[in-house]
């Protein structure tokens, strides 16, 4: 089976998109290659979304990148994980089937229970889209 690619979206590109990418290249990277990136990067990935990836076993070395930098690049998948439209979520103008799932930021209250939920959350629901996805494409 072929590789597919996909790419999460989001503004700062420092928590869900992040914790996103690396949950699918763990739990999932036989069959798929995650990246993420956002339209104004934070220039970090926030500790606390580090800290709930090693809670799980996954040790993430990410770093926050802007959209730009993957132009040019197809891929089968782009999912935005933004809250809402006011956190002006990206549109993505490159190939490949685009997908909107919203996970609220952690990043906004710190508190570390919030970036569990969301970690856990992503880990449930991003391999539902990613199975949903392979069933269209099969």
């Amino acid at each position: 089976m072929k590789t597919r690619k996909i790419l999460f979206l989001c503004t700062g590109n420092s928590c869900r998109s992040q914790m996103a990418e690396a949950i699918v290249n763990a739990r999932l990277g036989e069959s798929w290659e995650a990246v993420s990136a956002g339209t104004k990067p934070a220039g970090y990935v926030h500790p606390k979304a580090l800290e709930a990836l090693s809670e799980i076993g996954i040790q993430h070395e990410g770093r926050s990148k802007l959209a730009d930098e993957f132009r040019g690049v197809d891929f089968d998948l782009i999912v935005t994980v933004c809250d809402s439209a006011a956190e002006e979520c990206p549109v993505w103008i490159g190939k490949g089937k685009k997908i909107h799932h919203s996970f609220p930021d952690p990043a906004k209250t710190e508190k570390m229970n919030e970036f569990r939920q969301v970690r856990d959350d992503i880990e449930r629901e991003i391999p539902k889209i990613l199975s949903d996805f392979d069933r269209e494409a099969a």
